[in-house]
């Protein structure tokens, strides 16, 4: 038997989830038409979202997300990291290189957790926190081919670190975060390192999903 549910709360949601993929707003209008319903409940749900700044109606009247967003996000982000570090030291210890779960900021790339590999006698140092353009290094490019439906690995060499060598792929499918997951090395990465970054992105998109 299907559990019951709410319309009213799933709208909303459904609500917010149109919203976050049109960071320039959309009007109750294109809302209403989205969701299949009338312009007086799409009213009533904005009405209700802006109460707990999820949402907020600019000059023109287009719903955009609000800053009460962001709670939701910094709380999430200690859980994402938690179900980041199994799969992290496992990639670690099988690469041999210093993994790393980097999530977009803005025009940033940051690391929200690092783990280095147990058997190695020299690796890259990479701090937790540390932040760079989007642009800039494996794990960044990673994310902005996220973007463009890519799944694929990203490569770079000396780009953040001169001598380190990066790989990352994009972890795409967790709503509301953009992420990939790589590794940085003091050497080449091989293919069997680019399948294991692979393996590591699909496993933590799995374990986020449950």
């Amino acid at each position: 038997m299907t559990a019951e549910t709410s319309q009213t709360l799933d709208r909303g949601l459904r609500l917010l989830e149109i919203v976050v993929e049109q960071p320039s707003g959309l009007s109750v209008g294109d809302l209403a038409e989205q969701l299949g319903v009338g312009r007086t409940v799409v009213y009533r749900l904005v009405a209700t979202l802006e109460e707990h700044a999820l949402v907020h109606r600019d000059h023109e009247g287009r719903v955009r997300l609000g800053l009460g967003v962001l709670t939701l996000t910094a709380a999430a982000q200690p859980l994402l990291r938690q179900l980041a570090l199994p799969v992290l030291r496992e990639l670690a210890d099988t690469v041999g290189a210093t993994a790393h779960l980097t999530r977009a900021e803005g025009d940033d790339a940051v690391a929200v957790a690092v783990v280095e590999p147990r058997w190695t006698d020299f690796h890259v140092g990479y701090r937790e926190g540390s932040r760079h353009l989007l642009s800039r290094g494996a794990s960044g490019q990673a994310i902005l081919s996220g973007r463009r439906g890519s799944s694929d690995v990203v490569r770079s060499s000396g780009e953040l670190q001169a001598g380190a060598y990066g790989v990352a792929a994009p972890v795409v499918g967790i709503r509301g975060i953009e992420a990939s997951v790589g590794v940085v090395s003091l050497a080449p990465l091989d293919a069997a390192s680019e399948l294991a970054v692979l393996a590591a992105a699909a496993k933590l998109l799995r374990v986020a999903q449950r």
